[in-house]
């Protein structure tokens, strides 16, 4: 068998990854104990993606996204996180008499012959990244020590103290865990799902929920009761839905959760909403508009008065754009309020006010008070009702400048919503600058981004929209974004400036189909034109522009 083992080296001389003259000065210079594989990544000669690709296509050993890719309990329990640790792998499925372990270096054959002798088993290896492993190490080997803690005690009419025992408790611990796995990802929602014989842990990244563990049905009651506890909640109420929040540091990151937590037919489901409070507040310049949009956009929000609305569904990042506008605006010289429900983050210069239903504080009653302290600008978190609209109207009309967000389709179908309110049509269009409409879409990883020549239906897409058609990218997949081609997301817009004659038209009862008409004629870009841009600029993908947008 020895006979037919390679040497690292001589793979990536053979895949042209290294030349001689690299190899030679790294195994002169490199410490005694350190592989040569960390050796060359330490100098920059290779990167992992080409280390990865080498030791795949030479050696014919799988590579895979442990993101994708199940953990099994039975196998975690073969090893120690020490060993595991130690050599940079992960046990995944048992089958029969062989072992499937991912390891970082799948030619380290004395790890491979030492984790024979600890299982007793044939060992087949699949490769992963470095980075990738050790995150999962982490993750898996915490859950398992705290299941097995948990299967210990496995008294939960005790989790009332369980909840107070201290940071060792095992359900602490693992809510704990699961809270700092989503920052890692980037979630931006956690979801605990009960089912009826276990309870689900998704995260929601990018917009795409992706369910990642399984816990056991016995688990449920001391989760919930863990996560109640944090957000100051009622343990023993289970027939009504809660909502909360906590503030806490995870990682040395200052974050808030917003709780919410529904009665379902197997028990409380659970979402948690990351607010990750280190991260929150960009500039208008770093929203994605695109040149035209952007100095449309700033010169609507630097008028004195007027009202500004952003629209769209929910988590599409209406309230990360007011904020920034907000921050734009934000100097000594302007009294800036907002009224919210609730406050998502919280800004420094600016005076925010929180909505309370249960003793009366509505977003109309809020703003009223607003109205009598002297302010510049005013901030309403959602215009849900024909008074709160009439109010901040009235308030645009008496020389105050507006923010606020509604939920339309499209920017154009905004004023006639607002109509349909209840809210007379002269005020409408007399108080109304302009309106914005947003979605989020997925970027392509830069990672695994490749150019590719448009099909004949994508083409005849760009041509119909009047842009003319240009290579478009598409993600691979790769262990940076775990296999799905996108990381991270962006904005597309469609911004709606009011002038005389729209207001004309409005007045007239003219159809939505005449105002984009004209819309168009005067060089508004749609959504789908923004997003198709943004295609061509190699930022996203059609695919996704069409998940969030309609060709009209």
């Amino acid at each position: 068998m020895a006979e037919k083992r390679k040497r690292l080296g001589d793979l990536l001389l053979e895949a042209n990854v290294i030349t001689e003259q690299q190899l030679d000065a790294v195994l002169k210079t490199k410490r005694n104990n350190q592989k040569l594989g960390d050796a060359l990544l330490e100098r920059q000669y290779i990167n992992e993606q080409q280390l990865i690709e080498a030791l795949e296509y030479q050696l014919g050993i799988p590579r895979i996204s442990l993101h994708n890719h199940p953990v099994e309990e039975n196998a975690i329990r073969l090893l120690t996180k020490e060993f595991a640790m130690r050599h940079v792998l992960l046990p995944l499925k048992l089958e029969g008499q062989r072992l499937r372990v991912a390891m970082a270096d799948p030619m380290d054959y004395f790890a491979i012959d030492e984790l024979r002798v600890a299982t007793g088993f044939h060992v087949d290896p699949v490769i992963a990244t470095r980075q990738e492993l050790s995150t999962y190490i982490q993750k898996h080997y915490h859950i398992q020590q705290s299941l097995e803690e948990f299967e210990e005690k496995n008294r939960l009419e005790d989790v009332n103290e369980e909840g107070n025992a201290g940071d060792d408790a095992p359900v602490i611990r693992m809510v704990d865990q699961m809270i700092s796995y989503g920052l890692q990802q980037e979630a931006s929602d956690i979801h605990i799902d009960p089912q009826e014989s276990k309870v689900l842990v998704r995260y929601r990244v990018d917009g795409v929920l992706k369910t990642d563990q399984a816990f056991p049905k016995n688990m449920q009651n001391a989760l919930t009761a863990r996560i109640k506890i944090m957000a100051d909640l009622n343990i023993t109420e289970t027939r009504l839905p809660q909502d909360g929040r906590v503030k806490t540091t995870v990682d040395m990151h200052p974050i808030d959760l917003r709780i919410s937590i529904l009665p379902t037919v197997f028990g409380e489901k659970i979402v948690l909403r990351i607010m990750d409070l280190g991260s929150s507040l960009n500039n208008i310049s770093e929203l994605g508009f695109n040149k035209i949009n952007y100095n449309r956009f700033k010169h609507l929000i630097e008028q004195p008065s007027g009202m500004v609305l952003l629209t769209g569904p929910t988590g599409s990042g209406k309230t990360s754009t007011l904020y920034a506008g907000l921050h734009h605006l934000n100097t000594v010289e302007v009294n800036i309020i907002t009224v919210e429900d609730p406050v998502e983050y919280q800004l420094e210069g600016i005076n925010q006010m929180q909505v309370n239903n249960e003793i009366g504080l509505t977003f109309a009653t809020g703003l009223r008070s607003i109205l009598r302290q002297d302010p510049n600008i005013v901030m309403v978190g959602e215009i849900r009702d024909s008074e709160t609209a009439e109010i901040a109207i009235r308030a645009s009309l008496t020389g105050h400048l507006v923010f606020s967000t509604l939920h339309t389709n499209s920017a154009i179908a905004t004023v006639p919503r607002l109509m349909d309110m209840g809210v007379e049509p002269y005020m409408v269009v007399s108080s109304l600058s302009g309106v914005v409409a947003q979605r989020l879409v997925r970027k392509i990883c830069s990672n695994c981004r490749e150019q590719y020549e448009p099909s004949k239906m994508e083409k005849e897409l760009f041509e119909k929209r009047g842009i003319t058609p240009g290579p478009v990218y598409k993600g691979t997949g790769c262990s940076a974004c775990n296999d799905t081609g996108y990381r991270g997301r962006s904005a597309i817009h469609e911004l709606l400036e009011m002038d005389d004659t729209i207001r004309n038209m409005l007045m007239n009862h003219e159809s939505i189909a005449s105002l984009r008409q004209y819309a168009m004629k005067e060089g508004m870009i749609f959504l789908i034109d923004d997003g198709l841009l943004k295609v061509k600029q190699g930022w996203t993908t059609i695919e996704e522009i069409l998940r969030v947008a309609v060709d009209e």
